[in-house]
């Protein structure tokens, strides 16, 4: 039995089939359906043979082989995740499974653009559409997936929110929208709106075909020719300034369970991360070391103050 993507005139194979259709019974997103198969798929190509035929011994030794191959850790636990449904829903059996472990992801910090960079950045934005788009991920704090997404309906200029419709986990919320960020839409609508891009009740941020959205990639080429633009070299990407957006309201003394719900954040300690880089609040702090009255070795003591001559 096979799981790899057919070719369009090849018959797709009745275990394909069934896995399938227990993500569909889930209601699964296309990519997290696509991202499964493709564990799977990986698997055969291993073995040789159908997946289904494989041991716990089998498994153990592929997890090895991605190991061996330089698989980062994120595609490794993507993997089990994929091969763990496969295994434990579509052929139930989940004892194949207990020798294939999760692996430890290494935590990075983020880069954060200064207010200053990211005032520089959007300025350069290629065009106005980008510009509005890349205001709208700062200044909001969305995602990629859910900037691209928006419609003109989702904004309200009455209650100054952004309503974004199931974002991460597929789940509604209502973001920020300030009087400057709703300007700058406005801007953008009217132009879009004169030029045919944009149509009533349509996608706020059109591609090439309006009946679409602008996609995650085109707006991430955008800020990558927009930092050229303004000769800012680090490493920056549309999702920077949604880290920006809660990195500066954190050092503007933001409550950090306010900016949790402005995220969208499910965990605080998801949110907490970004303490680590709001140097702002790092500069605020006195080091312990200022308090100290002791002097470095071969400090020469200061001089006596010049005493007044006696009378």
């Amino acid at each position: 039995m096979d799981v790899s993507t057919p070719t369009p005139s090849a018959a797709v194979s009745p275990l394909r089939q069934r896995m399938l259709d227990d993500m569909r019974m889930r209601q699964f997103a296309e990519h997290t359906q696509d991202g499964y198969i493709r564990a799977v798929r990986k698997l055969a190509t291993f073995l040789g043979r159908s997946p289904h035929t494989a041991s716990a011994e089998d498994l153990r030794r592929f997890q090895l082989h991605l190991v061996d191959t330089g698989t980062g850790p994120v595609t490794i636990n993507a993997t089990i995740t994929g091969l763990k449904f496969f295994f434990d829903i579509t052929l139930g059996r989940p004892e194949l499974m207990l020798k294939m472990t999760h692996v430890a992801v290494p935590r990075k910090l983020p880069v954060i653009l200064s207010p200053e960079e990211v005032g520089r950045l959007i300025a350069a934005a290629p065009n106005l559409k980008h510009q509005a788009a890349m205001s709208v991920a700062y200044g909001a704090g969305l995602r990629v997936s859910e900037v691209v997404s928006l419609k003109v309906g989702d904004i309200d200029g009455e209650r100054m929110t952004l309503r974004v419709e199931q974002g991460k986990g597929r789940k509604d919320r209502y973001a920020m929208l300030s009087p400057v960020l709703l300007e700058r839409l406005r801007a953008w609508w009217r132009l879009g709106h004169a030029q045919g891009k944009i149509r009533h009740g349509g996608w706020l941020f059109p591609g090439l075909d309006p009946t679409d959205h602008v996609t995650g990639r085109q707006l991430n080429r955008a800020v990558h020719l927009a930092a050229a633009t303004a000769g800012i070299d680090k490493r920056i990407t549309p999702h920077g300034l949604r880290h920006a957006f809660a990195t500066h309201l954190l050092e503007q003394k933001v409550d950090i369970r306010v900016i949790q719900v402005l995220l969208g954040h499910k965990r605080l300690d998801t949110t907490t991360l970004y303490a680590a880089v709001a140097t702002d609040l790092l500069r605020r702090v006195i080091s312990p070391l200022d308090h100290t009255s002791a002097k470095p070795a071969g400090e020469p003591a200061p001089e006596p103050a010049p005493q007044p001559p006696a009378l």
